[in-house]
Protein backbone atom coordinates (compact mmCIF):
# COMPACT_ATOMS: atom_id res chain seq x y z
CA UNK A 1 0.00 0.00 0.00
CA UNK A 2 1.18 3.52 -0.78
CA UNK A 3 0.49 5.98 2.03
CA UNK A 4 0.73 9.62 1.04
CA UNK A 5 1.20 12.03 3.94
CA UNK A 6 0.12 15.51 3.03
CA UNK A 7 -0.02 18.64 5.10
CA UNK A 8 1.77 21.88 5.69
CA UNK A 9 5.19 22.10 7.36
CA UNK A 10 5.02 21.55 11.11
CA UNK A 11 1.74 19.62 11.07
CA UNK A 12 3.29 16.38 12.31
CA UNK A 13 3.62 14.25 9.17
CA UNK A 14 7.04 12.84 10.04
CA UNK A 15 6.13 12.20 13.68
CA UNK A 16 3.03 10.29 12.64
CA UNK A 17 4.90 8.28 10.00
CA UNK A 18 7.71 7.25 12.36
CA UNK A 19 5.13 5.94 14.83
CA UNK A 20 3.03 4.17 12.18
CA UNK A 21 5.95 2.61 10.31
CA UNK A 22 6.93 0.51 13.30
CA UNK A 23 3.54 -1.23 13.36
CA UNK A 24 3.82 -3.16 10.07
CA UNK A 25 6.38 -3.99 7.36
CA UNK A 26 7.18 -0.52 6.01
CA UNK A 27 9.48 1.72 4.06
CA UNK A 28 9.59 5.48 4.61
CA UNK A 29 10.66 7.63 1.67
CA UNK A 30 11.53 11.17 2.74
CA UNK A 31 11.85 13.93 0.14
CA UNK A 32 14.13 15.97 2.40
CA UNK A 33 16.54 13.05 2.85
CA UNK A 34 16.50 12.42 -0.91
CA UNK A 35 17.23 16.11 -1.61
CA UNK A 36 20.11 16.10 0.86
CA UNK A 37 21.58 12.87 -0.59
CA UNK A 38 21.31 14.02 -4.21
CA UNK A 39 22.11 17.73 -3.98
CA UNK A 40 23.94 18.17 -0.68
CA UNK A 41 24.10 21.58 0.98
CA UNK A 42 25.99 23.24 -1.86
CA UNK A 43 23.36 22.60 -4.54
CA UNK A 44 20.10 22.70 -2.61
CA UNK A 45 17.92 25.61 -3.72
CA UNK A 46 14.38 24.62 -2.57
CA UNK A 47 12.99 25.61 -5.97
CA UNK A 48 9.74 24.17 -7.31
CA UNK A 49 11.82 22.40 -9.99
CA UNK A 50 14.05 20.76 -7.37
CA UNK A 51 11.02 19.80 -5.24
CA UNK A 52 9.36 18.19 -8.26
CA UNK A 53 12.55 16.34 -9.20
CA UNK A 54 12.95 14.96 -5.66
CA UNK A 55 9.24 14.08 -5.60
CA UNK A 56 9.62 12.17 -8.89
CA UNK A 57 12.61 10.23 -7.47
CA UNK A 58 10.57 9.39 -4.39
CA UNK A 59 7.65 8.14 -6.53
CA UNK A 60 9.96 6.02 -8.70
CA UNK A 61 11.44 4.41 -5.60
CA UNK A 62 7.93 3.83 -4.20
CA UNK A 63 6.84 2.10 -7.41
CA UNK A 64 9.90 -0.14 -7.30
CA UNK A 65 9.31 -1.09 -3.66
CA UNK A 66 5.59 -1.77 -4.20
CA UNK A 67 6.28 -4.02 -7.20
CA UNK A 68 9.09 -5.84 -5.38
CA UNK A 69 7.14 -6.43 -2.15
CA UNK A 70 3.36 -6.09 -2.50
CA UNK A 71 2.88 -6.58 1.27
CA UNK A 72 4.93 -3.50 2.11
CA UNK A 73 3.46 -0.20 3.29
CA UNK A 74 5.38 2.60 1.61
CA UNK A 75 5.05 5.99 3.30
CA UNK A 76 5.76 9.19 1.39
CA UNK A 77 7.06 11.95 3.67
CA UNK A 78 8.57 15.38 3.30
CA UNK A 79 6.33 16.72 0.58
CA UNK A 80 3.38 18.98 1.34
CA UNK A 81 1.27 17.64 -1.56
CA UNK A 82 -0.45 21.01 -1.77
CA UNK A 83 -1.41 20.59 -5.43
CA UNK A 84 -3.91 18.12 -6.81
CA UNK A 85 -1.47 17.21 -9.59
CA UNK A 86 1.09 16.02 -7.00
CA UNK A 87 -1.46 13.78 -5.31
CA UNK A 88 -2.69 12.40 -8.64
CA UNK A 89 0.90 11.55 -9.64
CA UNK A 90 1.39 9.61 -6.42
CA UNK A 91 -1.91 7.75 -6.84
CA UNK A 92 -0.97 6.96 -10.44
CA UNK A 93 2.31 5.41 -9.24
CA UNK A 94 0.39 3.18 -6.81
CA UNK A 95 -2.03 2.14 -9.54
CA UNK A 96 0.85 1.31 -11.91
CA UNK A 97 2.22 -0.97 -9.20
CA UNK A 98 -1.28 -2.47 -8.67
CA UNK A 99 -1.15 -1.31 -5.06
CA UNK A 100 -3.87 0.29 -2.96
CA UNK A 101 -3.27 3.84 -1.75
CA UNK A 102 -4.37 6.05 1.11
CA UNK A 103 -3.96 9.75 1.83
CA UNK A 104 -3.45 11.00 5.38
CA UNK A 105 -3.88 14.76 5.67
CA UNK A 106 -2.21 16.16 8.79
CA UNK A 107 -3.50 19.41 10.25
CA UNK A 108 -3.22 21.25 13.56
CA UNK A 109 -3.79 24.68 15.05
CA UNK A 110 -1.63 27.46 13.66
CA UNK A 111 -0.28 28.35 17.11
CA UNK A 112 0.94 24.76 17.52
CA UNK A 113 2.59 24.82 14.08
CA UNK A 114 4.39 28.07 14.94
CA UNK A 115 5.64 26.56 18.22
CA UNK A 116 6.81 23.36 16.52
CA UNK A 117 8.65 25.22 13.77
CA UNK A 118 10.33 27.60 16.22
CA UNK A 119 11.45 24.71 18.45
CA UNK A 120 12.67 22.40 15.66
CA UNK A 121 16.32 21.53 15.47
CA UNK A 122 18.27 19.43 13.05
CA UNK A 123 15.59 19.26 10.34
CA UNK A 124 17.22 18.75 6.92
CA UNK A 125 14.98 21.35 5.21
CA UNK A 126 16.68 24.61 6.16
CA UNK A 127 13.86 26.68 4.62
CA UNK A 128 11.25 25.33 7.08
CA UNK A 129 9.79 28.19 9.06
CA UNK A 130 6.46 29.84 9.79
CA UNK A 131 6.72 32.14 6.74
CA UNK A 132 7.00 29.06 4.50
CA UNK A 133 3.98 27.57 6.27
CA UNK A 134 1.94 30.73 5.56
CA UNK A 135 3.03 30.88 1.89
CA UNK A 136 2.13 27.24 1.31
CA UNK A 137 -1.14 27.58 3.20
CA UNK A 138 -2.19 30.42 0.88
CA UNK A 139 -1.85 28.18 -2.19
CA UNK A 140 -2.91 24.80 -0.73
CA UNK A 141 -5.52 23.27 -3.04
CA UNK A 142 -8.49 21.39 -1.60
CA UNK A 143 -7.98 17.62 -1.52
CA UNK A 144 -10.54 16.09 -3.86
CA UNK A 145 -9.40 12.48 -3.52
CA UNK A 146 -10.52 10.09 -0.75
CA UNK A 147 -8.49 10.90 2.38
CA UNK A 148 -8.47 11.00 6.16
CA UNK A 149 -7.74 14.26 7.96
CA UNK A 150 -5.97 13.88 11.28
CA UNK A 151 -5.62 16.69 13.83
CA UNK A 152 -2.09 16.11 15.10
CA UNK A 153 -2.70 18.59 17.90
CA UNK A 154 -4.43 15.66 19.64
CA UNK A 155 -2.35 13.13 21.60
CA UNK A 156 -0.16 11.01 19.32
CA UNK A 157 -1.78 7.77 20.48
CA UNK A 158 -5.22 9.08 19.42
CA UNK A 159 -3.83 9.98 16.00
CA UNK A 160 -2.21 6.55 15.68
CA UNK A 161 -5.44 4.71 16.49
CA UNK A 162 -7.36 6.73 13.90
CA UNK A 163 -4.65 6.34 11.22
CA UNK A 164 -4.12 2.62 11.90
CA UNK A 165 -7.85 1.97 11.52
CA UNK A 166 -7.92 3.85 8.20
CA UNK A 167 -4.84 2.00 6.93
CA UNK A 168 -5.98 -1.43 8.13
CA UNK A 169 -3.06 -1.83 10.53
CA UNK A 170 -3.90 -4.04 13.52
CA UNK A 171 -4.03 -1.89 16.64
CA UNK A 172 -2.39 -4.49 18.86
CA UNK A 173 1.00 -4.34 17.11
Amino acid sequence: MLIILCGLPGTGKSTLIRALAGRSPSAVLDKDAIREAVFGLAHTDYSREQDDLCGAMMLSAAGYLLRKDPGLRVYLDGRVYSRGSELRAAVQQAELAAAPWRILHCVCAEEEVRRRLEEQSGHPARNRNFDLYLRLKASFEPITLEHLTIDTGLPLEDCLVKAARYLGIPENR
